[in-house]
């Protein structure tokens, strides 16, 4: 398996830095870090071409923060609630996620809207895990609700702002999509990118994000399905 950068089919339009990356044996493969696993929500694919999934319940808290667009936070939702999950967005325009909420349970209230500071206790268990989305702007409070057992709370940022370096360093897993030049060198500052993956961030495609825990990252290209497009549009980086 490469843990490294590279570019995927020309289809999908992944532009990232194009050095070798880094081997593994296959016999090694348990080692690795990064919260993206065999199982979970699939989040699109790698530089090979290959999916990636991300495991959002666990029996630990685990905090993830992404710096990108709604678009992409939306997809998460509704596969998320697809997996079994409630989903409950924690949100200041509530009119745009007003549709992809009716849609994504089919009649039943799989995942709800709440004003900013206003999320209940969510009661999440192994048999009905929560995924709190905080769409918040660019300085988000800090939540009420926090991660906790078969409770994960994903954070959108639409740009880098003051409280980004905090919520970079406190989360497990840390997604960016296309910054400004400015934005990616404190980035990489933050979570100790290489200059190509740096230099990449400003020139990154709709659609594509830089996936990082720890040491490891994967360059992820997430596509919307038929259904997914058809409600929520293709891919944007821009709301």
């Amino acid at each position: 398996m490469s843990t490294g950068s590279g570019t995927v089919r020309g289809s999908r339009g992944l532009r990232g830095p194009r050095h070798a990356g880094h081997t593994m044996a296959a016999d090694h493969l348990g080692t690795l870090s990064l919260p993206v696993g065999d199982d979970g929500v699939m989040i699109g694919d790698d530089a090979e071409g290959r999916p990636l999934l991300l495991g959002l319940h666990r029996s630990t808290p685990y905090d993830v923060l992404l710096i990108g667009g709604l678009w992409t936070a939306q997809v998460l939702a509704l596969r998320a609630a697809a997996t079994g999950g409630r989903v409950a967005v924690e949100t200041g325009r509530p009119q745009a996620w007003t549709l992809m909420a009716q849609a994504a349970g089919a009649g039943l209230e799989c995942v709800t809207i709440h004003d900013v500071g206003r999320v209940p206790p969510m009661g999440a268990t192994v048999g009905s895990p929560v995924v709190v989305i905080r769409d918040c702007g660019m300085r988000p409070p800090r939540g009420r609700v926090v991660s906790s057992p078969w409770q994960s709370v994903v954070t959108l940022l639409p740009y880098l702002s003051p409280v980004a370096p905090r919520l970079m360093r406190n989360s497990t897993l840390v997604g960016v999509q296309r910054v400004s030049p400015q934005e990616a060198e404190q980035t990489s500052r933050i979570l100790g990118l290489t200059k190509a993956e740096s230099q990449a961030l400003p020139t990154l495609g709709d659609g594509v994000t830089l996936w990082c825990a720890g040491r490891e990252r994967h360059w992820v290209v997430t596509s919307g399905t038929d259904a997914e497009t058809g409600l929520l549009g293709t891919p944007r980086r821009m709301d």
